[in-house]
């Protein structure tokens, strides 16, 4: 007699058939549905993540602090593909933890790529925003790929970055995803003194390569750095341009512009194969580096209310603002009569 189980677990010719005919509409729909890609720009305060964003997008408006966590995407067809990209903005590296695992939660890893956006014009914030961004992405990173069932094919995309040959592929300790390291208003980093230039580069160099990320610095005021991060955030978002790194760069008297494994250790200094802890010693014996959240402070000592700003002004949330507002003071001044009459009726 036929064992039931066995029976039940023998696929008929049309069960195989739907089963083909569903991989195959699967496939179809991967081919020619959206491509999602999401960029998540991160790092210091006031250093012009915003206007970058509002340049991509072609927005002529003067740009607002970011509070928290803002959102914005971007639509793009091809002539056989669509793309969509979620572009995610943290305003402050303070307290990020739960604002900054939100674009991975939501999207993943496998399509993410990031950029650490520094101010070069104060350079001792510079390694506390720096570690501050790097610890976020590796933190959340670190966890996703712990639990993700393709993290293999996640790192050899990293490893093709670089390419498999590279001389000192041994001693990389690569991000999982694309990371452009940008050094902003660099306008005013020009006219630092050739000394320090020289230690801030080899320090993002170093930190780069480590990481296997690029290095790209940049000013809205020149047109010609501003077109090149443009075009770097398309080329993440979409694909293209396909080389949006021009020109490579590595004289500390000019505007870095490294791409993804083109560097190397010898070529960045004599000191050989560097760590996290050799790259931050390096800087903070040439150049002294203060806590994280210090620049912020001192960029905005006192922030302004948001509820009075009028850029945020939102007319239906203001009226009921407005209206609680009247309300609570009600309530105070309710409460504050009732007070009075029980101290009298004491006396």
């Amino acid at each position: 007699m036929a064992n039931p189980s066995e029976s039940t677990k023998t696929e008929t010719i049309q069960d195989i058939a739907y089963k083909l005919a569903e991989e195959q509409l699967n496939q179809l729909q991967l081919e020619n549905g959206p491509r999602e890609r999401t960029i998540f720009i991160l790092g210091s305060k006031g250093v012009g993540k915003t206007t970058v964003i509002n340049t991509f997008f072609d927005r002529d408006e003067a740009p607002r602090p970011t509070l928290a966590l803002e959102y914005s995407y971007a639509r793009k067809t091809g002539a056989a593909q669509k793309y969509i990209c979620h572009m995610w903005e943290l305003g402050s590296l303070e307290n990020s933890q739960q604002l900054s695992c939100i674009p991975f939660k939501n999207h993943g890893i496998e399509n993410m790529a990031c950029v650490i956006m520094l101010d070069l014009s104060r350079p001792q914030y510079l390694w506390s925003d720096l570690m501050a961004a790097y610890e976020v992405l590796r933190d959340y990173s670190d966890r996703q790929l712990a639990h993700a069932e393709n993290s293999d094919w996640i790192y050899e995309k990293a490893r093709e970055r670089i390419k498999k040959e590279h001389p000192d592929w041994a001693t990389l300790d690569l991000m999982p995803f694309p990371v452009v390291i940008v050094g902003g208003k660099y306008d005013l980093f020009i006219n630092c003194e050739p000394e320090m230039k020289k230690h801030i580069c080899r320090c993002l160099r170093s930190m780069a390569h480590l990481t296997g990320a690029a290095v790209l610095f940049y000013s809205q005021k020149l047109q010609k750095l501003s077109k090149t991060l443009r075009d770097t955030i398309s080329h993440l978002a979409f694909g293209t341009p396909s080389h949006p790194f021009r020109i490579h760069a590595t004289d500390y008297n000019d505007a870095l512009s490294i791409w993804f494994g083109t560097d190397t250790w010898d070529k960045i200094s004599s000191m050989g194969i560097q760590t996290l802890q050799s790259i931050e010693a390096n800087l903070a014996q040439e150049i002294a580096q203060e806590r994280a959240g210090g620049g912020e402070q001192d960029i905005n000592p006192k922030l302004p209310d948001p509820a009075k700003d009028a850029g945020f002004r939102e007319s239906i949330i203001d009226e009921m603002r407005s209206q609680k507002d009247e309300e609570l003071r009600g309530i105070v001044r309710d409460n504050m009569q009732q007070l009075r009459g029980k101290f009298e009726s004491v006396k």
